[in-house]
């Protein structure tokens, strides 16, 4: 599944519920799962880790789309070369 497809499942099925629910409260769900996803990666499970990489992922799906960004195009930089430098 391509990153658009995925981030537009997630605005069909949560973007109601998380509009309402606002930036704010939306980032407080993100980073409670990116603090599993930290749990998860200090230990050995590779089921444990990629739900929760899913998870995370699915949440910023959410905050991008309340906030009306496009993540395919936000990475575009990532497949056209056009990242320079580390930050």
């Amino acid at each position: 599944m391509e990153i658009k497809a995925f981030q537009d499942l997630i605005r069909r099925t949560y973007y109601e519920r998380d509009s309402r629910r606002g930036t704010p409260g939306t980032f407080l769900w993100f980073m409670e799962e990116v603090g599993e996803l930290a749990s998860a990666l200090a230990g050995d499970d590779k089921h444990d880790k990629a739900e929760e990489f899913g998870d995370v992922f699915a949440w910023l799906c959410t905050l991008a789309n309340i906030n009306d960004v496009d993540l395919e195009a936000a990475v575009a930089k990532y497949t056209t070369g056009d990242v320079s430098g580390c930050k």
